[in-house]
């Protein structure tokens, strides 16, 4: 249906389709596979890496950043290909309801930038390469956090984490027609100590998508991830990376994978001035970033999502 459309036009009619059907789908929602009000899993106390062996590593994808502003709109910022931003394109408006936005790349075989957003209750899911909008299920204002740290289970699609009331942390892993799987607890407690989660790819060199995490203090981790989706084992001993990255600091903290080219996992900040920031990724989890370099000049406060 896209073929002919530029990359970003296709994506315009994407989100368009989205918004249409989602507003005909309003009612019609299916529980979700281990719904979140249903019974968890027993703890294994234990962050040992355990199960099935992680799938081998593939390159670190290179994504767009999307905003959304308080109109409504979506924004689509193409990498440059250096770690900058080429310049926004538009994707319309209608996701002002919108009470979480996420992409993932599940269609093109996972080269697509493909769009979950939570409109009330219900998760929906629309791929880029595609004409429809599938609903993923009801029950997801449970969480008061959604994002995806790319492939962390270790299937080869992306996945999708969501944070409960209660401070615990659920993995859905994805599939390849952007369906997921039964959640898995990933962490037991304490994750609304967290003010951002973050991280899309490797950050430690050890080949497996990890989770960046800010604590409310401004203290900055790395949670290693196992690649082996057992309930709460997913998830390595954390690595402090530094303090001074409270919200003072960095109003946001997003990935787009690999934004410079260079095989490895970068991180990007708004600070309070509104300017743009990319930390390059080193893969050492001793040191994951480089000195900060600015990619964009001012105005970024006037996103209230960026993923």
């Amino acid at each position: 249906m896209f073929g002919q459309l530029s990359r970003s036009m296709r994506r315009a009619v994407v989100c368009a389709v989205a918004l249409a059907a989602a507003a005909l789908a309003v009612g019609s929602a299916t529980a979700l596979p281990n719904a979140p009000w249903a019974s968890e899993p027993a703890a294994s106390g234990t962050n040992a890496a355990s199960g099935t062996a992680a799938a081998a590593a593939a390159p670190e994808p290179t994504l767009s950043l999307f905003g959304r502003k308080a109109n409504g709109h979506l924004y689509d910022y193409e990498p440059n290909g250096t770690g900058g931003l080429k310049a926004s394109v538009d994707l319309g408006g209608g996701f002002d309801d919108a009470t979480a936005l996420v992409q993932a790349g599940h269609s093109e075989s996972g080269a697509g930038t493909d769009l979950y957003f939570r409109m009330g209750k219900t998760l929906y899911y629309t791929a880029e390469r595609g004409n429809d909008t599938k609903v993923v299920g009801g029950g997801w204002d449970t969480y008061n956090l959604l994002m995806s740290p790319g492939n962390l289970g270790g299937t080869g699609h992306d996945d999708i984490i969501g944070r409960d009331a209660a401070g615990a942390l659920w993995l859905y892993q994805g599939k390849a027609d952007g369906m997921l799987a039964a959640r898995i607890r990933i962490g037991s407690a304490g994750w609304n100590g967290m003010d951002a989660l973050a991280g899309r790819g490797d950050y430690t060199g050890d080949g497996k998508a990890d989770l960046i995490a800010r604590a409310t203090n401004g203290t900055l981790y790395i949670y290693p991830g196992t690649g082996n989706a057992t309930a709460d084992a997913a998830l390595g001993a954390r690595v402090t990376v530094g303090t001074g990255w409270g919200t003072a600091t960095y109003k946001t903290l997003v990935s787009a994978g690999d934004s410079n080219g260079d095989g490895k996992a970068d991180l990007i900040a708004v600070d309070a001035a509104g300017a743009l920031w990319l930390f390059k990724g080193t893969g050492k989890s001793a040191a994951p970033f480089e000195a900060r370099v600015q990619i964009g000049t001012s105005g970024w406060t006037a996103f209230n999502a960026l993923f």
